[in-house]
């Protein structure tokens, strides 16, 4: 139990200064990419909730 707790304990440390240290390095291209990326994911919301309110309607159309 003891080594489990001691294992947890590592992981959790080693995770946060491996985080700190890459949170450290910069994307270059991140501002250019980032309005590319927000149309994209927007795109893709819209779609499944789209999706989304069809199956909902059909099942209350076939199933109800």
């Amino acid at each position: 139990m003891n080594l489990s707790i001691l294992l947890v304990i590592l992981i959790v440390f080693v995770s946060f200064i491996s985080t700190l240290l890459l949170a450290g390095r910069g994307d270059e291209g991140y501002s250019q990419a980032t309005k590319r990326n927000t149309r994209n994911l927007t795109t893709i919301y819209v779609i499944v909730i789209l999706l989304s309110l069809v199956a909902v309607g059909a099942y209350l159309q076939f199933f109800i």
